[in-house]
């Protein structure tokens, strides 16, 4: 509960910084804010479950983790952010406002334990994300892909609403352990075939939100035509929110588990189809990406998939691991992109990259790792939060699903590979580029993390 209040008022606080002459001060005043809203959340670690606003709001340590992420990404995204110097029509307390609040409703998402609390989130989580899609207002790409976001997530909007209102109309409750309860009754809930559509309807609105397909087709347009700033926070942030509702949802409607099983197992396998073999058609970086945050929207339903004991650390881990790995290759798609041009606008073509490993070891080399990392190939990070996930399904016995997502994987290592030999092995423009010291803070931090939970995932598992 602590940080939804404080990132409230440090929004609102960010505003009204913004009238200052200098703006300077809006960067490390929200560097500050995110880390105090950081130190917040783990007051009530080990201590919940704890409700609040009328029990509408769950505080537990699955809560508490879920926010971590959310928050350290978050503090990431915004020491690489730069203070927005150079959009020239930039209004960083603006940005930075629109930032916080977002982070309110995604917390929000995370530890909801009432439907109307979820909605909620979703959409200050949502209106925040589809103004900041569209930030760039003299880029028609930009706002091009904030109308399709917006027109879209109001479309998935209307679906979770009338599933939120079925569901209602089933349970006589929108708190999630009346809707246990109804579920956990059989007799019940096989009646019910209001029950099943509303649950089914929220799924739809939730699965929009986390790019699963065949609700995916907003993500390549929207990835690429958003400042790469404000698609960094939405591949990672966004996603790391959606999973860790849909996960609180699945979980207290497991009594049905035969009825939802079979649909998210369907959806994962697409997703999966879907992401990695559009990835390997993209010749820009950006859009490989959007395809590559499908492809693992696709192994994480897996986990859903298989909802049991292990489940929760897996979706964890992956989480961090696919945050980490996205937010380093994004920082470093922003530095290359703004020294190679074409026209005047970014290069973002995977060309951009060719020869980069000469005049820039250190940002080729933290490209390298997290394009290992998102591979899932060994001592990353991003193998054992596949190799967690493909264990709980094993567990669960769906081992058909582990092997198509295994088939998947090695379709993966030949789209992110392609970056590494651009870098390493193919001539080029080999401009030295200048990183600022904390920004190559922050890009080495985030590999440091890969690679030490990569060789190490139980110093993790012992912090959760």
């Amino acid at each position: 509960m602590y940080p939804i209040i404080l990132l409230s008022v440090f929004g609102v606080v960010t505003l009204f910084l913004g009238f200052s002459k200098s703006k300077n001060i809006l960067l490390p005043s929200t560097l500050l804010f995110l880390a105090i809203a950081l130190g917040s959340n783990f007051v009530d670690w080990g201590k919940g479950p704890f409700l609040y606003f009328y029990d509408m709001l769950r505080v537990d340590n699955l809560t508490l983790a879920f926010n971590g992420i959310v928050l350290i990404s978050a503090f990431m995204i915004v020491a690489i952010s730069g203070g927005f110097q150079d959009n020239a029509d930039a209004e960083p307390a603006e940005y930075y406002g629109l930032m916080l609040f977002s982070l309110v409703g995604a917390i929000m998402m995370i530890g909801f334990d009432h439907l109307i609390m979820l909605f909620i989130g979703v959409e200050i989580l949502s209106v925040a994300m589809y103004v900041l899609t569209g930030s760039n207002k003299r880029n028609l790409r930009s706002n091009e892909a904030a109308l399709k976001y917006f027109l879209m997530g109001a479309f998935a909007t209307g679906f979770m609403l009338f599933g939120m209102t079925l569901l209602y109309g089933a349970t006589g409750s929108f708190q999630l352990v009346a809707i246990q309860g109804f579920a956990s009754n059989m007799a019940a809930a096989s009646q019910s075939y209001i029950f099943y559509a509303g649950l089914l309807l929220l799924l739809i609105g939730m699965l929009f939100k986390v790019s699963a397909a065949p609700f995916h087709f907003w993500t390549p347009d929207v990835y690429e035509g958003a400042p790469t700033i404000f698609t960094t926070f939405m591949s990672t942030i966004v996603k790391t929110a959606g999973f860790a509702a849909l996960f609180r949802l699945l979980n207290h409607t497991f009594a049905i588990y035969n009825f939802w099983w079979i649909v998210i197992a369907a959806i994962a396998v697409l997703t999966l189809l879907v992401g990695n073999i559009g990835a390997t058609s993209q010749n820009s970086f950006k859009r490989m990406l959007a395809y590559s945050g499908i492809s693992h929207a696709g192994y994480l339903l897996i986990a859903l998939t298989a909802l049991s004991k292990p489940t929760q650390n897996a979706i964890i881990f992956y989480s961090l691991a696919y945050s980490l790995s996205t937010i380093a290759a994004f920082g470093v798609l922003m530095l290359v992109s703004k020294e190679k041009t074409i026209e005047g606008q970014p290069n973002e073509r995977y060309e951009a990259f060719n020869g980069l490993a000469k005049q820039n070891p250190l940002l080729a080399f933290v490209l390298a790792v997290s394009m290992l990392s998102l591979a899932g190939i060994p001592l990353t990070a991003g193998f054992w939060g596949k190799f967690f996930i493909f264990t709980s399904a094993a567990e669960r016995g769906i081992m058909w699903i582990t092997v198509i997502a295994v088939l998947m994987s090695t379709v993966g290592i030949y789209y992110y590979f392609r970056v590494i030999i651009s870098s390493y092995f193919k001539e080029g423009d080999t401009v030295k580029i200048r990183v600022a010291p904390f920004y190559q803070i922050i890009l080495v931090l985030a590999t440091f993390l890969t690679i030490l939970f990569g060789l190490a995932p139980g110093i993790f598992e012992k912090l959760i």
